[in-house]
């Protein structure tokens, strides 16, 4: 289980090393579109939706690495204070009961929005934009499938670890 385990976390590893470069490049553009707007007159629609598409992936497909680093927000009200086996328990009630049913969910309904995206190629949100919403909406079943990934690496952690104090 454990070889299972690493094999899924090193999806997400891998993906989440290559996008957290898009924070960079998203801070880079930024200022480019600021400098160019201000300093020089010049504005493109295109150059600054790159930046909610750069966004949107970042968020999207680094979900799944912020599960792995267990950096993702947490109601913390009595869970600091339980012992490590307690915790171990609602981690997994929490895989189990919400994040698992929920991405199932989440991919269910939007699926047909984005097979119909695909169908016509979608194009940009505002006039001049780029022509990829089809890319921009596919984020919503790779953030699903990522998620269910880490979400069955995290269970089969907490079931192999069940037995230790």
């Amino acid at each position: 289980m454990e070889q299972a385990a690493n094999l899924l976390d090193g999806i997400n590893r891998a993906i989440g090393r290559g996008i957290r470069w898009l924070a960079l490049f998203m801070l880079l553009i930024q200022f480019g579109i600021v400098v160019g707007r201000y300093v020089f007159g010049v504005n493109s629609i295109a150059v600054q939706e790159s930046v909610l598409y750069l966004h949107a992936t970042l968020f999207m497909l680094g979900a799944g690495y912020t599960l792995l680093i267990d950096r993702h927000v947490r109601v913390d009200i009595f869970y600091s204070k339980l012992g490590p086996r307690a915790r171990r328990r609602i981690d997994l009630f929490g895989h189990l009961a919400f994040l698992i049913p929920s991405m199932l969910v989440l991919l269910y309904w939007s699926w047909p929005s984005v097979r119909n995206a695909w169908a016509i190629f979608e194009g940009p949100i505002s006039v001049g934009g780029i022509k990829g919403v089809f890319l921009l909406k596919s984020l919503i079943p790779a953030f699903c499938v990522l998620l269910i990934l880490q979400s069955l690496s995290g269970i089969l952690r907490l079931v192999t670890h069940e037995g230790d104090q």
